[in-house]
């Protein structure tokens, strides 16, 4: 990895410079990305390539099988567990640590990742993922072309479910072969097995949000936000990467990491409220609108509604009809009209300035420090 000359980068770059397209926090994090991800998906490619071999010997249809979910796994993504992983890690261990024996832990972060997102493209009935077709919906496809029996749709599901679980099974295998002394991996297991719990309940209440939208409130979207992407997103890996080093649950780090990824992550899910609304489906790769079309109980749309006149809110309720193309367009106009949108924006910088604050208040490697604060500018004023 090319750590010395971006260590040396970054420690020029001032973290609270603002991020736009030619910033260069941005730039020299994606560079140190790059490499990380280089060493996380190799590892995943090494792994799974036995795994997806081990299965092929029980049937040739298993391998197969295998081969979809591995695909899923490699096909793209940001990295962005591992990578607050790998910081939460650097922060507390220092730069001369070898990242050999962690980085198989860092790279179960994402086959838990892609567990999620499978499971959650079924959940909502999403088409696409990261510009592809998502998994139910290529193996329905599959299913289709084959002339096979059954419903296509459903064997779609059904497979996918399998994948999801197949990849929370290869992060718990991946898991045991970080280089740790017994107990520390004990103590990392814990905080990953609270990380899978709280993941759950957040995706529950997001399900039950949709189900019930009319008892949301923004604080309780905030919640869900909390549990469904902050938690496994940002603040435990962090900590993740942190009892990778031995930090304990008492440490005064511990306490920061978990303020900053907190701020951190709600701020994340903010920003994914807002590019679902008005993303380019191009970087994206998903359609905008989809919280529109639904009705799904967003911080955006909870804000929005709160804050609409009578006239406004008479659009966002709509008469019950499936929403259109032009009429998600409209309602998306009317979001904005309603201060929703700024006071979103609002609340993303305010997280992003309390994270900072939290860095503050210990001692962690420099390096990492800004790292992190870089981290959460690029995470939260992101495009995709």
């Amino acid at each position: 990895m090319a750590s010395d000359r971006l260590t040396g980068n970054l420690l020029r770059v001032a973290p609270e410079q603002p991020v736009g397209d030619d910033d260069p926090i941005r730039a020299v994090l994606a560079a140190y990305t790059r490499d990380l991800v280089t060493a996380v998906d190799e590892t995943l490619t090494d792994f799974l390539t036995a795994e997806v071999d081990a299965l092929a010997e029980i049937d040739a249809a298993m391998g197969g099988f295998a081969a979809t979910a591995r695909d899923y796994v490699l096909a793209g993504g940001k990295r962005v567990r591992p990578t607050f992983a790998y910081w939460g890690w650097r922060g507390a261990a220092g730069g001369d640590e070898p990242l050999a024996p962690v980085l198989p832990a860092l790279a179960t972060l994402e086959l838990l990742h892609t567990f999620a997102l499978v499971h959650d493209d079924v959940m909502d009935a999403s088409a696409t993922r990261r510009g592809r077709p998502t998994a139910h919906m290529a193996v329905a496809a599959q299913h289709a072309a084959a002339g096979r029996n059954g419903d296509s749709g459903r064997f779609g599901e059904a497979v996918a479910v399998l994948i999801g679980d197949l990849c929370m099974v290869w992060a718990d295998q991946l898991l045991s072969r970080a280089a740790l002394p017994p107990g520390r991996l004990l103590a990392v297991r814990r905080g990953y097995d609270r990380m899978r719990v709280e993941t759950v309940a957040g995706q529950y209440l997001d399900i039950l949000g949709e189900a019930d939208p009319e008892s949301w409130s923004v604080d309780r979207a905030l919640r869900v936000a909390r549990y469904k992407t902050a938690s496994y997103t940002v603040q435990r890996p962090l900590l993740f990467g942190a009892s990778l080093a031995g930090v304990t649950d008492d440490d005064r780090l511990t306490a920061a990491y978990t303020a900053y990824g907190l701020c951190v992550g709600e701020a994340f899910q903010l920003r994914d409220d807002l590019l679902g609304v008005y993303g380019d489906p191009v970087t994206t790769g998903k359609p905008a609108g989809d919280d529109l079309r639904t009705g799904k109980p967003t911080a955006l749309l909870v804000l929005a509604r709160e804050m609409a006149t009578p006239a406004q809110l008479r659009e966002l309720d709509g008469t019950g009809d499936p929403v259109t193309g032009p009429q998600v367009a409209r309602l998306a106009e009317v979001v904005v009209d309603t201060g929703a949108v700024d006071r979103i924006e609002r609340m993303i910088d305010e997280r992003v300035d309390q994270a900072l604050a939290a860095l503050d208040t210990v001692a962690v490697d420099e390096t990492a420090r800004v790292a992190l604060a870089g981290l959460a500018a690029v995470a939260t004023h992101r495009r995709a």
